[in-house]
């Protein structure tokens, strides 16, 4: 069921989160970007700016209302609270003849993310695959998952380099969230429609003495979000995706690699913005005595040379090769590990790659050859 909360109850629903002992964590504005952190009240939200983005550029506006949720998405995912960029994983020291190893275990925090959108749940779901199924699994984003509380948000408003709708993961939240929130602006009125998707959810509801959603107020939020979705769809980002797998793996060696690679800087910014890139490496330090030594482990980037180095030199020793293995694990290999796209379409690779590289453009390039160079060989 569809509850009414008017903007100014915004704070409850914040404080009740808080009062259940989660640390919240949402959108702020930092280096003047939209990104995430933590939120302990609804002062610390980037309410009235919106995030204007294309390729290679990022710039915050003011909007003409006082929206709380008006932005798309920026540099930062929520992966950074759950597969920590740095973190220690073991440490040793010399106790007289013997070497004593201790595994560094941390206690879960109760984190709560704030303003989720669909494509991020996605992405959320896409990396509990990865890191938390098989035989290999990252203790400490599995007990870090297992603690998370979610309150999504329905998208009503995207950037231009979002192309979720050709991935299938929005603008609307169909995934489970443990609370959705869809924002409303009309006239003077300004208002979010929640619902819960969770016994935790249901019981932050109990506590705001909400009542139902009347049809027009439902109305008006279902319509802002199928709105946007038509309008995705016939922008110019929007590709058949249906097929991504089978037309990489057809063109491996296809022209477009060499054209790419021509730009690409190999700066690996877009696995860095990306939410469901997982690549990590492992470093070990040594105190000058030699009698302490500490194992770390550390985000990396299939754009690095050592992440491919074997006994003679990297696999992958060009960027042709690295940008190739890059999109074709995301876009299709990544498929045959995990059963699903490794992409969620939230731009932030095409925004974040300082020459404006545009994964759609480049899918469109592949087949626009393929389908040029099938084209000649009919010909002859």
């Amino acid at each position: 069921m569809d509850y009414l909360l008017h903007a100014s109850d915004l704070e409850r629903l914040i404080q009740a989160i808080s009062k259940d002992g989660y640390q919240i964590f949402g959108p702020t504005i930092n280096d003047k970007a939209i990104t995430y952190g933590e939120i302990r009240s609804s002062a610390d939200l980037p309410q009235g700016w919106t995030d204007i983005q294309e390729g290679g550029r990022y710039r915050l506006k003011r909007r003409t209302d006082k929206a709380f949720f008006g932005y798309a998405v920026g540099p930062h995912s929520w992966k950074k609270y759950l597969q920590l960029p740095h973190r220690p994983i073991w440490k040793a020291s010399r106790q007289h003849q013997d070497i004593e190893v201790i595994e560094i275990q941390e206690t879960a925090p109760k984190l709560a993310f704030l303003g989720v959108r669909s494509c991020e749940l996605h992405a959320i779901a896409i990396q509990d695959r990865v890191l938390t199924e098989g035989d290999y699994t990252n203790e400490n984003y599995r007990q870090r998952r297992a603690q998370l509380f979610t309150v999504a948000v329905n998208c009503t408003s995207a950037a231009a380099t979002c192309f979720c709708t050709a991935m299938n993961t929005g603008p609307e939240v169909k995934l489970p969230s443990d609370l959705t929130l869809t924002e409303v602006i009309e006239g003077a009125a300004h208002f979010f429609l929640i619902r819960s998707g969770s016994a935790s959810g249901a019981q932050i509801l109990s506590e705001l003495s909400l009542r139902p959603a009347g049809m027009r107020e439902k109305n008006l939020a279902n319509g802002r979000v199928q709105q946007l979705d038509e309008e995705m769809r016939k922008g110019p980002r929007h590709f058949d995706s249906s097929d991504l797998k089978e037309l990489l793996y057809r063109n491996l060696d296809n022209p477009s690699w060499d054209k790419v690679a021509e730009r690409c800087l190999s700066c690996g910014n877009c696995t860095m913005a990306c939410p469901t890139c997982f690549c990590s490496t492992v470093e070990d330090t040594t105190d000058l005595s030699g009698e302490h030594s500490e194992r770390w482990e550390r985000w990396d980037s299939c754009f690095t040379a050592d992440l491919s180095h074997l006994t003679g030199g990297p696999v992958r020793s060009d960027t042709r090769s690295r940008y190739r293995q890059w999109m074709t694990h995301k876009l299709a290999t990544w498929q045959d590990q995990f059963g699903s796209s490794g992409c969620v379409g939230c731009g932030r690779c095409i925004t974040w790659c300082p020459v404006g590289i545009d994964l759609t453009e480049e899918v469109r390039s592949i087949r626009d050859l393929e389908c040029k160079q099938a084209g000649s060989q009919e010909q002859l």
